[in-house]
């Protein structure tokens, strides 16, 4: 047995839902490394060729796959993702391809965390997308547009059914807003490392190590920082700061192009390949 099966069959076994978040965070620390996250959205290209993208994730070390509903109108998303999540809306992507793509992260032995913005959640029925996430093994959902302030519907359908609410932190959160917004997270906080949208970046930004350490005094749970990640070297950066390493656009533009579909798995695979050894490299 391999060394990324044998990983994935402890996964299966520590279950769904929020516990089992906090199993493969708690796992990693217990390795002496950063987590990593990978980001796609359902539906690009095809809802098929995206679950089969995700699987990939898994199988090439992410310890987490977060599954990107598409927005018409997001405040996060950079052009990579914007460009794919216009694909995906033109293909037809629906809601429940979110559930379909949470199952087939668990199946493959992975732990799926929903991103979604609040609009859609809330016309699909708040309780009713917490319900059918739990069943399909979601562990949580990160929720962009929405602040803990006005949570109080969606922090209560997730505690109704064992998914972890999380929300983002960012340069600009005072102390005051890091206290408050930490205190309403559970799983892990969402450490935003640049001001702005979604996208690689040259640098991943000095101000992720500040905001690590200021929000390390707000709270005990993991720190997953994302926004700018695209290599190896910059995961490694943020993994000697942070408890996990998010990466979005960079995986997502492996998956644009004309190049024959395994091509880009292939790319995929071999990118992921490069972010784990990176956020081990970083804790070492």
């Amino acid at each position: 047995m391999s060394a990324a099966t044998a990983t994935a069959t402890n996964r299966t076994s520590s279950g769904a839902g929020r516990e089992a978040l906090e199993a493969v965070l708690a796992q990693a620390k217990a390795e002496g490394r950063a987590a990593l996250m990978g980001y796609l959205p359902v539906g690009y290209p095809t809802v098929p060729e995206s679950l089969e993208a995700m699987r990939t994730l898994v199988e090439g070390g992410c310890d987490v796959v977060e599954v990107g509903f598409p927005y018409s109108d997001p405040v996060l998303d950079g052009p990579v993702i914007q460009d794919a999540a216009s694909t995906a809306m033109a293909n037809g992507v629906r809601l429940t391809d979110v559930f379909q793509a949470a199952r087939a992260v668990v199946e493959a032995g992975g732990v799926a965390v929903v991103m979604s913005y609040w609009n859609p959640i809330r016309t699909y029925g708040v309780d009713r997308f917490a319900a059918d996430l739990a069943a399909a093994g979601g562990a949580g959902v990160i929720t962009p547009d929405l602040i803990p302030d006005e949570a109080g519907e969606w922090l209560a359908a997730a505690q109704a059914h064992d998914l972890a609410p999380i929300f983002l932190v960012a340069p600009s959160s005072t102390s005051a807003r890091l206290a408050m917004t930490t205190a309403h997270c559970r799983g892990f906080v969402y450490v935003t490392s640049v001001m702005g949208v979604t996208g690689a970046r040259t640098s991943v930004g000095s101000a992720a190590r500040e905001l690590v350490a200021r929000t390390r005094a707000a709270t005990d749970l993991p720190l997953c920082v994302g926004l700018g990640v695209s290599n190896g070297a910059q995961a490694a950066e943020l993994a000697a700061v942070a408890d996990g390493v998010i990466v979005g656009s960079a995986l997502v533009k492996t998956l644009s192009g004309d190049a024959p579909w395994p091509d880009r798995l292939t790319a995929l695979r071999g990118l992921v390949a490069e972010l784990a050894a990176g956020v081990r490299r970083g804790h070492a």
